[in-house]
Order: C-alpha cells, then structure tokens, then sequence
C-alpha cells in the first residue's frame, strides 16, 4: 500500500501527556471554576466563560506545569535541586510546589524585579538570586549556575513537560462547559496556548484557538504571519511581555492554533478595569488579555460561545489603583478642569457655587500664579471632580462657560 513518503513531523506534546498530567497534579492544584459572565456576554455579543486561574494558590496556571514538571524528576534530580529565570508567575509556581516537595529551587531574576515579586518567591523557600538588567541577562547566568552547580533548568514555556501541565486548563475548561467553540489565549512564551490548542484539536470538534498578545510585544505573532513588529515598550501585559517565543511552542502554535491578535495598552487597561468592576475579579495584565481581544476585535467573537483564561492576578496595588483611576476619568466620572480666573477675592467662591449647583464633587484644588503666561493678575485652577458619567461632566463644563469662565478638560494621553 502506497504510503506519504512526507509525513508530518510529531508535536512534542500530545493530548494524552495532558491528560497523564492532569492526573499526576490534580491533588495539588486547584480547579478553578468556569463560569458564564452574562455582563461581559451582554457587553460583547459573545456568551462569555471564564477560567478564574487566578484563585490557584500562587494567583496564576503556571503551578501546573512546574509541578507536573517536577513530578517527573528522579529521586536524585530532585535533591540536587532546580533553578529558573523568572520575575514573575513562572518563579512563584516553581518556588511553591518544590517547597512543598522538598526540592531546592533557585530562581534568577533581573535586579530591577520589584521587591514585592523577589518578597513573594522568597516567601515560597526558594533562593532568589539577582543578575542583569534584563531577563535575557538573568536567563544567561541561571544556565551558567545550572551547569556550575549540577542543577536542573526548569524553562517557563519551552518543555513537554510545562506545556503538557498548562494543558489542563482546557481538559477543565471542556469537561466544565463542552458548548465552549472558541479559545481566546494569552501568548507569552507560548506554554499555555501549546498545551490547550493540543487539547482542543483532540476534543472531537472544531473548537478554534485564537492567541491574544499586547501590541508592543508581538513576537508570536510575527512568527505566524511572518512579520517584524518591534518587541519592545512598558506594557501592563508584562506577563506575555516575551521578545523570542519557544522553539517548541512555535512548532506548536504554527500547526495547531488558528489565529492570533493583538491588544493595545488602552483595551488591556478596560479589560482589566471591567473584570473588577463587573467580576469583582482582579487579574494582571496579561489576564485580561483574553478580554481584550473581545473588546478590541468585537465583530470577530460575536454569537461565538468563548472560554477566556483568567491567567494570572498578580498585579502591583499601586498599578491596579492607576489602572482604575484612569478608567475613571476616560469614563468621564472622575476629570480634572483647567479654569482661568482672576487673581481677587471670591473668584474660587464663585466657580464652587457653580460645582455645587451641578451636584459634582470636588476632591482637589491646585492654583498656578506664578508659571503660566497669563497677565500677573491672572490665575489658573485645576480643580479634581467627581461625577455621575460623561454627560453629568458636560453639563458643568456647559455651566462654567455660561457663567463666563474659560475652562478646557486636562486630557489623558
């Protein structure tokens, strides 16, 4: 019988790695629910699911394929111990279980990793070691100690291993809501949306597998559509922030995922401010980036039923609270007015009965008389405020213009 003298090269990780993997850490990591968000669903014209990975222990999925990785380490291999390059998620999953198993591990992170994520590894047992400015700095001497030190590199996305333990959240994801016909999935590295994509190809059913990644990191995605973005910038995602994908992963990616789209800084920003505000959930940038895609690509997911990966909650207050903040004043309910007045007694009196009449709040006040170009008699004021929505702010910027005061709205960028 004639036979494809081409075959198709072999993943390197197949459906029924997940499922061993499933069944090697299901006692130690928690099944997270999956349930139905009829807001988001209402919002985005998809039904919309959402994995909640961000009740694990550690706040994130990678436990899953740290621990399904050390599982599978000889006796030996575990007591000399195990070392990775991470600041984030990767380093505390790592940390947590081989603590748990009584298996050193070392972490590597770049000197400027906020003292929170060194705090919270260490907390874990492991031994933080700080080196470089950079990730790639901090991956380069972590494989120098693994070969001085006889230790075993555990990579945060290119392994069998890993990606297999990150396909467990699409064996839950399916055994919880089989309607689910669509997987949007962060792209880092590309260990989670390996492991996932190869459990919907073997599910029985067209399921299509889109990869979400942040606008300034598009390394996955220039791979599949053979473009050169830059990879660089401060985003809120910096979680996928990954300039260099997986060798393996890509194999992957290529062969079984269907799509993959990108989200500005704006959309993550939304996203993350709508899983609080409606979900009562909080989640990392590239958590949210799965709605993201939703809210950026509408038309795309409309009347699709979409399981979304809630996939990390690990964020800094601070940079919560600025997010929020900054979802308030683009919603109009929170602003900061730039009013011109004169420099004589009861001038701010009189723009205050203003405000009050309107029933907005006032939270701050900041006078400028001395840098500005207005006439030495002139007076500029930020006032703060406070109000119901965009059209409650209208109606004062309507009023403070009828009563004859120049004011213009402080925009962000």
């Amino acid at each position: 019988m004639a036979t494809n003298p081409i075959a198709p090269p072999a993943l390197p990780v197949s459906v029924d790695d997940v499922r061993q993997a499933a069944m090697r850490i299901g006692g130690s990591i928690v099944r997270t629910p999956t349930l139905i968000s009829r807001t988001l669903s209402e919002l985005t014209g998809a039904t919309v699911y959402l994995k909640f990975e961000n009740l694990q222990f550690t706040a994130a999925y990678k436990e899953r394929g740290a621990l399904n990785t050390l599982l599978q380490l000889d006796e030996a291999t575990r007591a000399k111990g195990v070392i990775a390059a991470s600041a984030g998620n990767h380093a505390q999953g790592l940390a947590y279980h081989g603590n748990r198993l009584g298996v050193p591990v070392t972490i590597v992170m770049p000197r400027p990793t906020p003292t929170v994520k060194v705090m919270q590894t260490q907390s874990h047992g492991a031994t933080v070691v700080l080196e470089g400015e950079t990730f790639d700095a901090a991956y380069a001497h972590a494989r120098l100690l693994e070969a001085e030190q006889g230790l075993t590199f555990v990579h945060p996305f290119d392994d069998a291993r890993i990606m297999a333990g990150q396909g467990t959240v699409a064996l839950e994801m399916l055994e919880d809501v089989p309607d689910i016909d669509t997987l949007v999935v962060p792209i880092g590295g590309g260990g989670l949306i390996s492991g996932m994509a190869t459990v919907a190809r073997a599910s029985g059913r067209e399921i299509e597998v889109v990869g979400v990644q942040a606008e300034l990191f598009p390394s996955m995605y220039n791979r599949l559509h053979g473009t050169d973005l830059d990879c660089a910038g401060d985003t809120l995602a910096e979680g996928i922030a990954v300039k260099q994908p997986g060798g393996l992963t890509a194999q992957v990616v290529a062969a079984l995922v269907d799509d993959i789209v990108l989200v500005s800084e704006r959309q993550l920003e939304e996203a993350v401010s709508l899983l609080v505000q409606i979900e009562k959930t909080v989640v990392e940038g590239a958590g949210a980036a799965g709605l993201a895609a939703l809210l950026g690509h509408g038309t795309r997911f409309k009347g699709r039923t979409v399981g979304i990966v809630l996939c990390g909650g690990n964020i800094d207050t601070r940079l919560l609270a600025n997010v929020l903040l900054r979802d308030l004043a683009r919603s109009g309910r929170l602003a900061r007015l730039r009013i011109r007045l004169q420099d004589r007694p009861g001038a701010l009196f009189h723009v205050a009965k203003i405000f009050h009449e309107h029933g907005v709040n006032i939270i701050e006040v900041y006078h400028q008389r001395v840098f500005t170009t207005l006439p030495a008699k002139g007076l500029i004021t930020d006032i703060e405020c406070e109000t119901r929505d965009r059209a409650h702010l209208d109606r004062l910027i309507d009023g403070l213009r009828g009563g004859g005061y120049e004011v213009s709205p402080v925009e962000l960028a």
